[in-house]
């Protein structure tokens, strides 16, 4: 206990306590910067994800535009088809539907 006292003593607990205070503050600034560097990558990450996501909307929105206006075709193609086929299946039946017409009409009933 010899060394304690006096002014040495007190000397060295400062110099204890001024160390201690310079590891605290080192430890709080090295902290803060992994802090900074964290929220750096975080924001890297968020931006290169967002542009991942993006990419991928863009590709499935130019694919389904590209089989929409396919089906439209399709579908086109496939109602003059069908309207052909009625307008052929109608002027075939037209000649029997006006002359059964015909026949009702001047068939005389006395």
């Amino acid at each position: 206990m010899e060394p304690f006292k006096g002014q040495g003593g007190i000397q060295m607990l400062l110099t204890a306590e001024q160390e201690a205070q310079d590891i605290v503050s080192n430890a709080r600034n090295l902290r803060t910067q992994r802090l900074k560097q964290a929220k750096v990558e975080a924001e890297r990450e968020v931006t290169q994800y967002k542009s991942q996501m993006e990419d991928e909307y863009q590709k499935s929105i130019s694919e389904t535009t590209g089989s929409s206006g396919s089906n439209v075709k399709r579908l086109e193609e496939e109602t003059e088809t069908k309207m052909k086929n009625l307008k052929q299946s109608t002027s075939n039946v037209t000649t029997e539907v006006v002359d059964m017409l015909l026949k009702y009409v001047t068939n005389i009933k006395t």
